[in-house]
């Protein structure tokens, strides 16, 4: 059996290929379902965030059939078959450690996608999508991240895309943010990190506006801002200097038409538009408008770029641990096998060990 990790990343694949991948936390059970189904599967992880989407599984063997799973996922006519890579066995435990501790993010060792993939993990534990073989890997994945916390440096001052979209209103209007009206489209897990950064840095005027009001409402009055219903966001942003989108709906909510009605409103002010959605939020076509200047998750990356070079001593101590775990994890799965075979189990056709047995082991 097969070990395996496939996906697609910011690395890979522009925000406009991710976003026809994306999957809606309450969609992950059904297709991730569906692979184990089409791709002949017998475990599987399937992890979405705004910047990756993959798939963890265990198969008797990797074939082509692992494009064809990402081409199910999509929801567009892209061909995602020059983005997608496949690590295998060892390489595979790697690729997961390195996710899960934050070495292969776009922010060097942001905590956030840690959190992610627990979740990713729990969900398909919880619907009996995992076995023996992943339940090892990615508990041995936790354990890896946190010696990696414990013992270098990697995440001290780390930070998320959230805060890494506030540092780039920094720069638009040269660290100075405490004039300026600034207003976060959804109030999620990014858009809190949004205005908890922007309070940070200084910022006097935040407007928090998210389909549900009273998240709303909860998130600004924490940090001194103002709620703004959904349906009133489009008068409100006529008074905004900076608009910044962090919602996980999968439809476009500001379209060109709408903003060309707003710059009338402002008298062609110009107006910052910071989207980090997947998929996004604005449509992209908004920055051929005069005074509109538009910057999606991609566009994060050269202040990224910045933020890493101050972390990378720590990298050799990083991939030294990830090293050491993975040679460990290995060494046991293949033991597992042997035993295996020993007993002559293999040859029983869909058989898996007890969960408890392997990881007793």
């Amino acid at each position: 059996m097969k070990l395996f990790a496939a996906g697609l990343s910011y690395k890979t694949a522009p925000v406009a290929v991710r976003e026809q991948l994306a999957i809606k936390p309450s969609q992950l059970v059904c297709q991730a379902c569906r692979l184990k189904l089409c791709g002949d599967l017998d475990e599987v992880v399937l992890l979405s965030t705004c910047n990756r989407v993959e798939i963890y599984g265990t198969t008797p063997r990797v074939t082509a059939k692992i494009d064809a799973l990402f081409q199910l996922l999509s929801t567009g006519s892209v061909d995602v078959r020059p983005h997608v890579y496949v690590h295998e066995d060892a390489a595979a435990a790697r690729h997961l450690f390195q996710v899960a501790s934050g070495l292969d993010s776009m922010v060097l060792g942001e905590t956030e996608i840690t959190g992610q993939i627990k979740n990713a993990y729990d969900t398909a534990q919880n619907s009996r999508l995992t076995g023996p073989v992943l339940n090892r890997v990615f508990q041995k994945a936790f354990q890896a991240v946190k010696e990696i916390r414990s013992h270098t440096g990697i995440g001290r001052g780390a930070t998320s895309v959230g805060s890494v979209a506030v540092e780039l209103a920094e720069k638009i209007f040269r660290h100075d943010l405490s004039k300026q009206t600034v207003i976060i489209i959804g109030a999620g897990q990014m858009g809190e990190a949004c205005v908890r950064h922007l309070a940070k840095k200084g910022a006097q005027s935040i407007l928090v506006s998210n389909r549900s009001f009273d998240r709303a409402e909860a998130l600004a009055t924490e940090f001194g801002g103002k709620a703004v219903r959904f349906q009133e966001l489009l008068p409100a942003m006529a008074q905004a200097d900076i608009v910044v989108a962090s919602t996980g709906c999968p439809k476009t909510l500001l379209h060109r038409a709408e903003v060309e009605e707003l710059m009338r409103a402002r008298r062609n002010r110009p107006l910052f538009l910071i989207d980090i959605s997947v998929p996004r939020n604005i449509a992209a076509d908004v920055q051929a408008l005069e005074n509109v200047y538009l910057y999606n998750i991609d566009d994060l990356e050269a202040i990224v770029q910045a933020n890493v070079r101050s972390r990378e001593q720590e990298l050799a101590v990083c991939h030294e641990i990830i090293g050491r775990r993975v040679t460990q994890l290995m060494t046991k799965l293949d033991l597992e096998k042997e035993r295996l075979y020993d007993l002559g189990l293999q040859s029983q056709p869909g058989w898996l060990p007890d969960r408890a047995a392997v990881l007793g082991s």
